[in-house]
């Protein structure tokens, strides 16, 4: 090779390999600082704050992903799709995050516009969180504490039922849903939706709020939902409760090979479908290479097809 093809070569290379490096190092796990994205769609919900809430809404990026912590104003944010392909129905999208963070563009941003492609209207919810230390380096701390071993004095087996986690107040969160709900109720006709067919997805703890909602809101009556790696434990299935689409990965650390929220819905008469994937572990959105959970946005649009979801019904 010429000393002058050299010369061309080498800009391309170096420029190659920061684009390397730098896509590396947001992939490895590490926390990040990250300037609060613009969000001019984000339609404030008006539900008030956070109680003890002595830091302000900042932004982080880790494995790549926008995340938000320390929310105190809950906002919906519509991705609608374009006119020639709505089908009228909708969902509202809730990202997890431990109710302590919310991962806004594996779980959120990117799940909506997915959905606004296959004609579906579908609505970020970020909603308020639990604080947390206000420096990022205190919040990694705080991440990186390990969990309570079990007592040694326990008698359970390795194959008893593992303890359901600790009780959260919700209370914040469900508001927000509640809020989000109906301001969807009052702009239906503007964003196209067709309130019968107005479902709700959430991912890990934005599961556990999708199914709180469906199990404690006098206001919401969802038409479907789909809790996404969620808590697996059995719940009281509402006599009104919704058709369920669920998913999780055999190697999530929530699944514990645990039924109990499928058998709770099956024995109520409710239908639900069911994927246990062989691997994904958690939090892998809308799919990460070479795993079998990959498809399973896929096979949430076609069982929202075969139940009916993307057709209005007759006289609607």
């Amino acid at each position: 090779m010429t000393n002058k093809l050299i010369n061309l070569v080498k800009p391309f290379i170096l420029a190659t390999l920061l684009v390397f490096a730098a896509s590396a190092m947001a992939q490895d796990g590490t926390i990040y600082p990250l300037e609060a994205p613009l969000e001019p769609k984000a339609i404030p919900l008006g539900t008030g704050g956070v109680d003890d809430q002595p830091a302000s809404e900042t932004w982080f990026r880790q494995w790549g992903d926008p995340m938000a912590r320390n929310i105190s104003t809950a906002t919906l944010t519509p991705f609608l799709p374009d006119p020639g392909k709505a089908n009228g129905a909708a969902v509202i999208v809730a990202p997890g995050g431990g109710f302590r963070w919310l991962s806004m563009g594996n779980e959120g941003w990117e799940v909506a516009q997915a959905l606004a492609d296959k004609g579906i209207a579908a609505f970020v919810l970020k909603y308020r969180l639990h604080p947390t230390p206000e420096s990022l380096d205190a919040f990694k701390e705080s991440m990186n504490r390990p969990r309570p071993a079990p007592s040694a004095s326990s008698n359970a087996s390795p194959s008893a039922t593992p303890p359901s986690p600790p009780q959260r107040d919700l209370s914040d969160q469900l508001e927000d849903a509640e809020a989000a709900y109906a301001l969807i109720l009052k702009r239906a006709k503007e964003w196209g939706v067709d309130t019968n067919r107005l479902g709700m997805i959430g991912f890990s703890a934005g599961a556990g709020l999708t199914m709180h909602a469906t199990l404690n809101s006098k206001t919401m009556k969802l038409a479907f939902i789909g809790p996404i790696y969620g808590g697996m434990g059995p719940v009281e299935v509402p006599k009104n409760a919704p058709p369920m689409f669920n998913v999780i990965a055999t190697d999530d650390f929530l699944f514990r090979g645990q039924f109990g929220v499928i058998d709770s819905w099956y024995k109520a008469g409710i239908p639900v479908e069911f994927h246990l994937y062989q691997n994904g572990g958690h939090g892998f959105g809308l799919g990460n290479p070479d795993r079998t959970s990959n498809r399973w946005f896929d096979a949430f649009i076609y069982w929202l097809e075969v139940n009916d979801f993307l057709m209005a019904k007759a006289g609607k």
